[in-house]
């Protein structure tokens, strides 16, 4: 289906390209995103005893290329924070090239979900957040997902039509957690619109960490930390709000 991401055929693994080889992601901001998680972590599960779900989502076309590496191993933290959450269930979704989006399986195992991240990599290609979006509210009707993290760096799409699919989102109490690297204005003022219509944030992503201290998006982490707990405490008050 050409709206939809081309999901695997097996559970936990990306499907592998034409000449066999897997294709691969991009990464995420550290304590930041860990905090984005544990707001989803806190969010009821569909079901008794399931496990929370939650899609993270990533842009991997040819403009992220530069930053790229870097970016991958602030993900690897994100995920290794995720895993000390506990019951959580995550899908990689991300789109590159000519209306290349792809989706794995649930995956619970963050070491797992890094490696198929590692052999992702960028190729040219415009963005597709709608199928993002589109997506995530196809599974949040079918199999309870949570919420939503993007990280991205631009929008080429109809912005009114992004904005509708978010306002479903919203609907649904799905948040979208919007994460931009770089400072470009129309990706800015979408990301932003979609986080405030789903009830989701807007944030800075930024993979150059500076070499004189130990921090993500030029802070110290212990303010990070701060900021993660606060983000906690905000979310868990909005889903204890009578809907």
């Amino acid at each position: 289906m050409s709206g939809e991401p081309i999901k695997p055929r097996s559970r936990d693994a990306v499907r592998a390209q034409a000449d066999g080889t897997l294709p691969r992601v991009g990464t995420s901001t550290s304590e930041d995103i860990a905090a984005f998680v544990a707001k989803a972590r806190a969010l009821s599960p569909h079901a008794p005893g399931a496990k929370g779900r939650l899609i993270f989502a990533l842009d991997a076309t040819m403009s992220r290329q530069p930053t790229w590496d870097m970016a991958c191993a602030l993900q690897a933290e994100m995920f290794r924070e995720a895993a000390a959450l506990g019951s959580l269930d995550i899908r990689l979704v991300y789109y590159r090239g000519f209306s290349e989006c792809r989706a794995t399986g649930w995956i619970s195992d963050s070491t797992k979900l890094a490696a198929l991240m590692s052999k992702i990599d960028c190729r040219g290609g415009d963005t597709q957040i709608g199928k993002v979006l589109g997506e995530a509210r196809r599974e949040a009707v079918a199999s309870g997902v949570r919420a939503v993290v993007f990280v991205g760096d631009a929008m080429e799409e109809e912005i009114g039509e992004l904005c509708a699919k978010a306002g479903e989102l919203g609907m649904l109490k799905v948040p979208v957690f919007m994460f931009q690297e770089g400072h470009d204005p129309i990706a800015e003022q979408t990301f932003r619109e979609v986080a405030r219509l789903t009830g989701g944030a807007w944030c800075r992503f930024d993979p150059v960490l500076p070499r004189n201290c130990g921090s993500c998006c030029g802070q110290p982490r212990p303010m990070r930390r701060a900021d993660a707990k606060r983000c906690c405490s905000w979310r868990r008050a909005q889903a204890a709000r009578p809907s």
